[in-house]
């Protein structure tokens, strides 16, 4: 069974959660790691998708201010 990815925006709200758990004043010890590790991989997965967006626009960018030069 094949895990469904989350979009961005369900990425971010997900780090906004668990962040708000491990910060507040009695963060439970026993899921800290595994909710610190969830986080760090959300961040990664977040940065890959801004990188990838970036790349996509910047060649959209690219290929429209060729089509003007010909």
């Amino acid at each position: 069974m094949t895990t469904r990815k989350p979009s961005y925006q369900e990425a971010m709200n997900e780090i906004e959660e668990l962040l708000a758990k491990i910060e507040s004043d009695e963060p439970d010890i026993d899921d800290l790691a595994e909710k610190v590790r969830r986080v760090a991989t959300l961040i990664r997965f977040c940065r890959d998708k801004l990188t990838k967006t970036s790349e996509e626009v910047e060649k959209i960018l690219g290929e429209m201010e060729t089509e003007e030069t010909n």
